[in-house]
């Protein structure tokens, strides 16, 4: 019995001094961990912000497409003049009596030189330019193109801090966009500012004097007065001259009418430089027949559309390139008609069924000076002919 105490003893203490020796070997690996120190509880601070509605998102644009009409109105609206002439008309009972009229301009340069249209200075005796407020000055006309409406007068000084307009491009406008109008309806109200949409591009206008090519057409206001100011886009760019209104009323109606920016900046410079604009002239526009069936069939004419020259002018470019006019003449029905000349097909490969295509052409796309190419039919032979333009006569502008 002894003895089994004895060995339990033993083994105790065997255990005891191993269970000692351990921590020697067990700080070799890893050292033991510090002690923690006291942890400071980590504090969040949340800000709730409502997220922004549909309402509160338009509000801030219409603010900031306001600020930017407010931006365009002041950096363009000193240039914008207001153009007063007198005329004197003829009057039966009394004479000649002088007549007021007004209209709208803008600054183009630095040189004094304001773009209006040609119907609001065209006879004018005297010529008052006023930049707002009730002073004015005295302008004189420095060139006039009435085929395009345009005109260009000249003042001795520019206000200060009145800067030209910019001038944008006409060519790449698309309806839906912005357009603007700043002018001087009824001669009453400078500087009125009105804002609508390009309603149309291209359009084709027959006034009492001129067709009007490649026209604007805008429902933004425009009134009597309107006429020469100008037509921005958003930014504050040229992009037209007013020249009319289609309205039963002589009011603004929402069809405003606008000469394109791309035809005033080739016009403009050659007035200014030669005080008219030159327009290509072959000599035969309008001198013959616009083929239809029914004049095809009764004279069995070799094509179905066309132009049937009767006429030319003597020493024209047509003439000089050997053009054929009528040689007979025929009677259908109670109209006369001259027969045997050469039919027009095309020019320069823009296909010809009515006169205005042939003078649409020749404004838009010819200059004078420059060698165009006439196909046309003789004899019931195509042939082609080279024909060098010139400048329309006086006597026919």
């Amino acid at each position: 019995m002894k003895t089994k105490v004895l060995l339990v003893l033993a083994m105790f203490l065997l255990v005891v001094a191993g269970c000692s020796a351990l921590p020697a070997v067990s700080r070799l690996a890893s050292a033991a961990p510090p002690a923690a120190a006291p942890q400071v509880p980590l504090v969040i601070t949340v800000v709730v912000t409502p997220t922004p509605g549909p309402v509160a998102v338009e509000a801030v644009d219409a603010d900031r497409i306001e600020a930017g009409r407010i931006a365009v109105y002041e950096r363009v609206a000193p240039a914008v003049v207001n153009v007063t002439t007198q005329v004197l008309r003829s009057n039966f009972f009394r004479g000649a009596m002088p007549e007021e009229g007004s209209g709208s301009g803008f600054l183009w340069d630095m040189q004094g030189h304001i773009v209006t249209n040609n119907h609001v200075v065209e006879g004018a005796q005297r010529i008052e330019v006023s930049f707002g407020g009730d002073t004015s000055q005295p302008a004189t006309v420095v060139g006039t193109d009435p085929i395009n409406d345009l005109a260009v007068i000249k003042v001795n000084s520019v206000p200060e801090g009145v800067r030209p307009l910019e001038p944008g491009a006409s060519a790449g406008l698309k309806v839906g966009q912005t357009a603007i109008v700043i002018g001087n309806p009824f001669g009453q109200f400078e500087r009125t500012m009105t804002q609508g949409i390009i309603s149309a591009v291209n359009r084709t206008l027959q006034t009492d004097t001129t067709v009007l090519r490649g026209v604007i057409q805008t429902d933004a206001a425009i009134n009597r007065g309107n006429s020469g100011g100008p037509l921005l886009d958003s930014r504050g760019r040229l992009i037209g001259v007013n020249s009319a209104i289609f309205s039963p009323t002589g009011t603004s109606a929402g069809v405003g009418l606008a000469i394109p920016v791309d035809k005033v900046r080739r016009v403009v410079p050659v007035l200014i430089k030669q005080g008219r604009f030159p327009h290509p002239w072959l000599g035969i526009e309008g001198l013959g027949y616009e083929l239809s069936p029914g004049f095809v069939g009764v004279l069995k004419l070799p094509v179905q559309s066309g132009l049937l020259l009767a006429q030319m002018y003597q020493g024209s470019p047509a003439e000089k390139a050997g053009l054929r006019k009528a040689a007979n003449e025929v009677v259908i029905g109670n109209r006369r008609y001259l027969t045997g000349g050469d039919i027009l097909i095309a020019v320069d490969r823009t296909k010809l069924s009515k006169w205005d295509d042939l003078s649409a052409y020749l404004e838009e796309k010819a200059e004078v000076g420059q060698t165009v190419t006439l196909k046309l039919v003789r004899d019931g032979k195509e042939l082609t002919v080279d024909v060098t333009l010139a400048d329309t006569p006086e006597s026919l502008r």
